[in-house]
């Protein structure tokens, strides 16, 4: 039996067609990574200027404060001579911009200097604090996001109904009450009276990672709580905006489609980017509300020493742990950018044109 020629010329067609589509997907994958790319050079140039006029204000700050690092270490009633010596010792008596500048080039080539209040390297003290303050702040993050975003849509399938009340009344509550009094609560219910988690401490993944996880888990959820609050009020507010005015909300009920479905698969993606505006706004907030956190449970993190370095007007590490946090707010906001590039084309669109 003979083949049928059409038969051949239609499958070379849907080859051909194939083979366009598979192209067009791989060039637009192309320039959409060429974009993110640009967008990710752009910023890290823009960073350079804000990162020095950072450092630079925290200098001038502690500089042009009342007393000083020596006075500071030697207490108020030090001699003017021993003062002049410990400044002499600590090299504090070198002129302000020849100090800075010094600083600045040991910091580019990856020195960050001797802690002016116990001698020790600022790189191996701000190592050995990171790690509380970032396991808290990740799990945090975690925890927050992991029940506000399904508590926001739980909320947001039936606008104003019993459930929606009752989240409303949590994040009164949350919002009201002040950081030390829920970890304050914690301690009372979870380690006084049912002895389940230790008061206070921090255990390090060498020790183990029970006990580790044992010990960041009040100070992890006393920080959740509060973003818990702010990120579902403001994604289930984006998510019930997104499911009354929307055009292609309305096309996806005409298709049939259930209010779960509408919810989950098309309004949470676009009721996403407040939610991830907030969030990284929270990176440079985090700091100040670990302090009270680790103060609360004795962790030795990043905001005791902060607090610390700055009391005794150590300069060098303030200087080094400010640039730090500054470093993680343009990471975040960084982020952030390629979200909404990924998020939304449009924002793709929008840069190409401008």
């Amino acid at each position: 039996m003979d083949a049928d020629p059409r038969g051949g010329v239609r499958n070379r067609r849907e080859d051909q067609q194939s083979g366009e589509s598979v192209l067009v997907k791989n060039v637009g994958l192309t320039i959409v990574r060429s974009e993110i790319l640009r967008v990710v050079l752009r910023r890290l140039i823009q960073s350079i200027p804000v990162l020095l006029g950072v450092s630079f204000i925290v200098f001038l700050v502690l500089n042009i404060l009342p007393g000083g690092t020596a006075v500071a270490l030697l207490g108020v009633n030090a001699t003017p001579k021993l003062v002049h010596a410990l400044d002499v010792r600590l090299g504090l008596d070198h002129p302000f911009f020849d100090r800075y500048f010094h600083w600045l080039w040991q910091a580019l080539h990856g020195n960050l200097g001797d802690s002016l209040e116990n001698n020790l390297p600022v790189a191996r003290t701000l190592g050995e604090r990171l790690q509380p303050s970032l396991e808290i702040g990740l799990a945090a993050f975690f925890e927050a996001l992991i029940f506000a975003i399904p508590t926001a849509i739980a909320v947001a399938r039936r606008p104003h109904g019993v459930l929606d009340r009752v989240n409303v009344a949590v994040s009164m509550f949350g919002f009201s009450c002040p950081t030390f009094l829920l970890g304050l609560l914690g301690i009372i219910v979870f380690s006084v009276n049912l002895h389940w988690l230790p008061a206070t401490g921090f255990v390090p993944i060498s020790a183990g990672l029970g006990p580790n996880i044992k010990s960041i888990v009040l100070p992890s959820a006393t920080v959740a709580f509060g973003l818990f609050c702010g990120y579902t009020r403001i994604l289930r507010a984006d998510l019930v905006d997104q499911m009354r005015g929307e055009d292609y909300i309305m096309t996806a009920r005409a298709k049939g489609l259930s209010q779960w479905r509408i919810l989950i698969r098309h309004a949470f993606r676009n009721a996403l980017f407040n939610m991830i505006t907030v969030v990284v706004l929270n990176i440079g907030t985090l700091v100040g509300g670990q302090v009270l956190v680790e103060q609360i449970f004795a962790i030795p993190g990043m905001g005791l020493l902060l607090i610390s370095s700055i009391n005794n007007r150590d300069i060098v590490t303030v200087q080094a742990e400010v640039t730090l946090i500054a470093c993680a707010i343009v990471a975040a906001n960084l982020l952030a950018d390629v979200l909404y590039m990924v998020l939304d084309p449009r924002i793709r669109h929008g840069r190409i044109a401008s």
